[in-house]
Order: structure tokens, then C-alpha cells, then sequence
């Protein structure tokens, strides 16, 4: 389960991957793969990406096509960009709220959303709770004792916040803006037969779509062989030897290749 970003940090990988032009899905799995490191070193396997692709701070980048120069440039900007950030305090990780059943005894299973599974965060404000579910595309909302479960479609929802008015006592973002809820289609509760589906594509849509279980969202492996992940921290080790003036410019660039030549 990814940890979710805060309402500023999401905004900023929407900033950013409207900036180059890539899906807010695609820079959020490589910040998650940034955060591991902090912003020091990416091991990814994103398909807008390339593929398979490694970035290292100091000026190593590798793509799954190696001879494409335009993508090497691409993920080089992307993961200097969020390193900055991270470094900077503008990627950040929303805290996971600890749940807690009635005995006030910690997480335990059966909680108030059903069989959903384990959500990527969870709040309650003004007697709403709600619980989100981005990697299953569902959002459970529990009201008065009622419980409604609603299909996020294409949402990555990134933010909460305190709704005026409405239905329910807060609101949603995602890479869209504020999610409106009667647009979403509701897979359990009340008015889950009748509910339309609405797309988030602006252009009006003439007839509803049927309600489908989305598929799950891919998780890319970042996890190589022991072989590479050793390769790559000793060019990590060598870089700051580098720093620190300990070996020259052409010493490092010759031992890096060296290492690079056994993968």
C-alpha cells in the first residue's frame, strides 16, 4: 500500500506532470520511488517512462531505451524536479491516521467500510467518515450510521477538505480539481441502482456506461537482483568520493562505466 500525499504535495505532482506532459499517475509512482531514497536515487518500471530505468543525483540516468535521448532528458528534469522538492519539504507523506475499533484497541479487521481492504487513508469530520481506497478506485463514506461506496472511476484522489454546504461535510480532490460526488457512480448503498455513471471527460456524454469493477492499478516493481542493487550503491559510494574531491572527474566516470558494464 503507497502511502498518500498531502493536499500541497499532490498538487505539485499535478503541477508537474502537467508541466512535462505525463500522467499525474506516472510522477506519483516515481515520487513514491524518490521518497525511498530521499530524492537520492530511482529504480522505477513505468511504461510512460520507457520502461525500466534507473536516476542517481549527481547525473546518472538510464532508460529502457537507451539511445533515446529526449526521454533520457525527460526523466532527468522529472526526478531533479521532485528530488528538489522532497529536499525541500514540498513532497511530503499525509500521516496514516491509526484506526481503532470501539474498545479503542488499535486496527483490527471488520471495520465500518466492509471487505474493502486496507485503505490508503481514512478521517471523520463534522460526523462524516470516509476511507479511501485508490489502488480498488472506491470511496466509503459513512453518514448517520449509513455507509455509501462509491466508484472513483479514473480519480486518484489526493486531498480532503472541509466542504460548505452539500451532502456530506467534506470534499475531494484529485488530478481533475474537486471530485463531484453525484457524478460517481455508487457501487453499495443507497441509490446504487440508480446512479448513473458519469465520465470526468468534460464533453457531455449522451448515454451512462455501465457500472464495471475497475482493474486494479499496476504496481510497478522497483526492487532489481541483488547483483544491480550492489552495482548501484557502489557508484553511489563512488560519486561521493567524487564530492569530496577523493577521486577525480575521469576516475569516476572510468569506474562507473566499469561497474555499469556488468549489469
Amino acid at each position: 500500500m503507497n502511502a498518500i500525499f498531502t493536499d500541497a504535495s499532490f498538487q505539485n505532482i499535478v503541477s508537474i506532470a502537467n508541466r512535462y506532459g505525463i500522467s499525474v499517475d506516472a510522477v506519483s509512482n516515481l515520487t513514491h520511488t524518490l521518497m525511498r531514497s530521499n530524492g537520492s536515487m530511482a529504480q522505477f518500471n513505468i511504461p510512460e517512462l520507457g520502461g525500466g530505468g534507473q536516476w542517481m543525483q549527481g547525473g546518472m540516468t538510464m532508460v529502457g531505451d537507451m539511445f533515446n535521448n529526449n526521454l533520457k532528458a525527460t526523466v532527468d528534469g522529472l526526478c531533479v524536479q521532485i528530488s528538489n522538492l522532497i529536499h525541500q519539504g514540498g513532497i511530503q507523506y499525509k500521516p496514516l491516521p491509526k484506526i481503532e475499533n470501539q474498545n479503542g484497541s488499535g486496527f483490527q479487521s471488520g471495520n465500518w467500510w466492509g471487505d474493502l481492504g486496507y485503505p490508503n487513508s481514512t478521517g471523520s469530520q463534522n460526523g462524516t467518515s470516509y476511507a479511501i481506497f485508490n489502488g480498488i478506485g472506491r470511496l466509503a463514506i459513512q453518514q448517520n450510521g449509513e455507509v455509501t461506496v462509491f466508484n472513483t472511476l479514473d480519480h486518484q484522489i489526493g486531498g480532503v477538505g472541509q466542504q460548505q454546504g452539500g451532502n456530506y461535510s467534506v470534499t475531494f480532490t484529485s488530478q481533475y480539481g474537486t471530485v463531484q460526488l453525484h457524478t460517481l457512480p455508487i457501487v453499495s448503498g443507497k441509490g446504487a441502482q440508480s446512479q448513473p455513471v458519469v465520465q470526468n471527460n468534460p464533453q457531455a456524454v449522451e448515454q451512462a456506461q455501465p457500472i464495471s469493477t475497475p482493474e486494479p492499478i499496476p504496481v510497478y516493481a522497483t526492487n532489481n537482483s541483488d547483483l544491480e542493487e550492489d552495482i548501484f550503491g557502489k557508484i553511489e559510494k563512488l560519486a561521493g568520493l567524487k564530492d569530496k574531491n577523493i577521486l577525480s572527474v575521469e576516475e569516476f566516470e572510468s569506474k562507473k562505466a566499469d561497474l555499469l558494464s556488468r549489469l
